[in-house]
């Protein structure tokens, strides 16, 4: 017997969702983020259900070659760029673009000999203070590489990172954006600047290359909104069964720590699905699922395997009903929320041990 709990993959969403980052950004190339295995719906799966994208962005090397391994020939960007210069010579040879952001990097380049010139993005810190060379060492940057000659000068990218852009009303994005600006005056080279937030809510920060991520897969990247208020459907649906049902007594406790009592004579549902499988353990009080399309609330704490549902509302239910954890028809931004955790925290979190199931038509 295989578990219950699955993941349905809906790779006509993803390409809806797709297709709103071209509405919103219309004169920009879509570099599609698909790292942490396509934020968990499947990175080589991600890649060719979005032919159309411009590129894929992935976080380092092992991704990459992935990609590359199953057929993937299209532009990727390693966003965290190279370690070694032992890296340098498959980078090249697969015809990989690196994110370059440190020192570091620089003098391994320098010092290196590709056989032939690599391909980079060249990423500026405006106040996200993770990742990128302040703008003021951009024209040292520029020199050294140039000088170089170990790298495909056509090619180069200036970028940076939006810190704020899922906060509407926070200045910082704007203030990000006049910065990068500022730094950026006087190069005649493609830029890319927005993630999922920017390229939704901050159209004057576009530019040459847009850089979606979270919406890509259905889910809002503002903290005041639902994936549906921005016309993105859910890619990923979980899912999982009733697999027993209880008649509790008034006053009886559910689950370990029996942090929850029955308030009356009433249906307990038990569903297989818990924290091992990647829902939160940390969910809030309140939070539902959908038992054949009805919403109950869970109870008690979530189990490894296993976790409880009121079903006073929904007394028809019986052993076997479908059970939906989140996407379609209940948000996973709602789910997170809940938990005080981010909705790409969930979708990255589902277990190897639950099956993935590709929806067809």
């Amino acid at each position: 017997m295989t578990r219950a709990a699955q993941v349905m993959l809906d790779p006509q969403a993803l390409r809806h969702n797709f297709q709103r980052v071209r509405q919103c950004a219309p004169r920009s190339r879509v570099l599609a983020v698909i790292k942490d295995n396509g934020y968990g719906h499947g990175m080589v799966a991600t890649a060719r259900a979005l032919g159309e994208a411009d590129g894929f962005a992935v976080a380092c090397l092992e991704e990459a070659l992935a990609l590359r391994n199953s057929g993937i020939r299209k532009t990727i960007v390693m966003l965290s760029g190279y370690f070694g210069r032992e890296e340098l010579s498959v980078i090249a040879d697969h015809d990989l673009t690196v994110v370059l952001h440190h020192r570091s990097q620089l003098q391994v380049l320098e010092a290196s000999d590709p056989y032939a010139p690599i391909r980079l993005w060249i990423k500026l810190n405006t106040g996200m203070n993770r990742l990128g060379f302040r703008p003021a060492q951009l024209a040292e940057v520029w020199a050294r590489l140039r000088a170089s000659g170990k790298v495909n000068m056509e090619s180069v990218v200036l970028m940076t990172h939006l810190a704020s852009a899922d906060d509407r009303q926070d200045p910082a994005t704007l203030k990000q954006l006049e910065v990068f600006q500022g730094a950026v005056r006087g190069y005649d080279l493609p830029l890319s600047i927005a993630n999922s937030a920017g390229v939704l809510g901050w159209p004057q920060c576009h530019a040459d290359w847009v850089r979606p991520g979270l919406m890509l897969y259905g889910m809002s990247p503002f903290t005041d909104t639902l994936a549906a208020d921005h016309d993105l459907r859910p890619v990923m649906t979980l899912r999982s069964r009733l697999i027993a049902l209880q008649e509790c007594r008034s006053g009886e406790r559910i689950g370990y720590g029996g942090s929850w009592v029955c308030p009356d004579n009433m249906p307990v549902g038990i569903v297989a699905i818990g924290y091992g499988d990647g829902y939160p353990r940390g969910i809030g009080a309140g939070t539902t699922v959908l038992v054949n399309g009805h919403q109950v609330p869970v109870i008690g704490r979530v189990s490894m395997d296993m976790l409880a549902v009121d079903l006073r509302t929904h007394s028809d239910a019986r052993v076997g009903d479908d059970v939906t954890l989140w996407g379609r028809g209940l948000a996973v931004e709602q789910i997170a929320r809940a938990a005080g955790r981010i909705p790409y925290e969930l979708t990255c979190g589902i277990a190897a041990r639950v099956r993935r199931i590709e929806v067809r038509g």
